[in-house]
């Protein structure tokens, strides 16, 4: 009972030392309040108090021009989240990102952390959400790839970047610390050489240039292409990630590894790897949220992504005036999924921490 008061005046104090020292931090600290709360109460006002609500109220939007027209998010959802997908088959792409969600959930149960459970996991996950998706199978109609769009696209892409990426990126690091000096001087070049270029300029050549040079049996789809172009270059990034996390690991380790007869496999299995992705958690955990938001690049070489559906949605004659909260919505649906993934890295960093004690 004695501590309570104690706590409240150390936290009075700091609150006054850091920002009431003097009366020149007394004005800037009460100036900077008082504007964020102008404008938290006027993003407050127009989001909630003068907002219109329900469906197909674009009329009475039209006339009401102070506050956010929700009824646009009530009206044009499918749209937004659907995309190109048939209207009548849109409970699969639902289903299809319900499977994707629950296999992120899953990922962040402990009894999945193994180098055997996690990959089946994500792969029985994907393989599920591509069938959905696609269809012709189990009496489900074909639906062509040029026709998905919203947010199941947006977790395809991601998706697919990932599952790519990772084992490519580890087999880049590996590579790049080989100890056969043009094994290692090759992977640096194709590493330093990728990640000087902006990601846009490698989409745009896998989806526009590529098919100039590859005969047509390997052409496939530019969808395709394009994730194939955005998996390396996820890789390249990540392998240099992975390759701090096992510069970190002391050399000792691996000696005494190699001094007990180990393999190389099974050190890199059983030593290197495992300790590498503990150093490397929180710029991983960055790379993944960079590489969700940065599926919005997809729009500009001609996908239906969600920001592109976000902007058919509200590119007709009676909701063109509804684009900022178009805006709001999708980048609500960013925020929702960037925030939990940083949030989830923030629990696997404490959790390790207290580990490794």
């Amino acid at each position: 009972m004695t501590d309570l008061p104690i706590q409240h005046t150390s936290a009075f104090s700091n609150i006054k030392r850091h920002y009431f020292a003097t009366p020149l931090n007394s004005a800037i600290t009460v100036l900077l309040a008082a504007f964020t709360a102008w404008i938290l109460w006027g993003f407050f006002n127009w989001a909630f108090l003068e907002a219109i609500w329900g469906y197909g109220k674009n009329e009475e939007c039209r006339a009401h021009e102070h506050g956010a027209c929700w009824s646009f998010v009530a009206t044009r959802w499918r749209i937004v989240l659907f995309g190109l997908y048939p209207f009548e088959e849109q409970w699969r792409s639902a289903l299809a990102c319900i499977v994707m969600l629950i296999v992120a959930i899953l990922s962040c149960v402990p009894v999945f952390w193994n180098a055997k459970r996690l990959p089946v996991l994500w792969m029985v996950g994907f393989a599920t959400f591509y069938i959905l998706m696609r269809g012709g199978v189990f009496g489900l109609t074909p639906v062509v790839e040029r026709d998905w769009g919203g947010l199941s696209l947006t977790v395809f892409i991601f998706a697919s970047v990932c599952l790519l990426g990772m084992p490519l990126s580890i087999i880049f690091a590996l590579l790049r610390r080989s100890e056969l000096p043009w094994i290692a001087r090759t992977m640096a070049l194709v590493i330093d050489v990728i990640r000087s270029l902006p990601l846009l300029a490698i989409m745009f050549t896998f989806a526009i240039v590529l098919p100039f040079v590859l005969p047509g049996w390997a052409i496939g789809d530019k969808l395709y292409r394009v994730i194939v172009g955005y998996a390396i270059f996820f890789a390249c990034y990540q392998a240099e990630i992975i390759r701090g996390g096992i510069q970190a690991i002391p050399s000792g380790q691996e000696e005494a590894a190699k001094a007990l007869g180990m393999g190389y496999w099974h050190r890199i299995g059983y030593i290197v790897l495992p300790q590498a992705f503990r150093n490397a958690l929180p710029p991983t955990i960055n790379q993944f949220v960079i590489t969700f938001k940065e599926t919005s690049l997809v729009t500009i070489i001609g996908f239906f992504d969600i920001l592109a559906s976000g902007r058919a949605a509200a590119g007709t004659a009676d909701w063109s005036f509804a684009t900022i909260e178009m805006y709001v919505f999708v980048g609500l649906l960013f925020f929702v999924f960037v925030f939990s993934l940083s949030r989830y890295g923030a629990y696997l960093e404490r959790r390790m921490s207290l580990n490794s004690r």
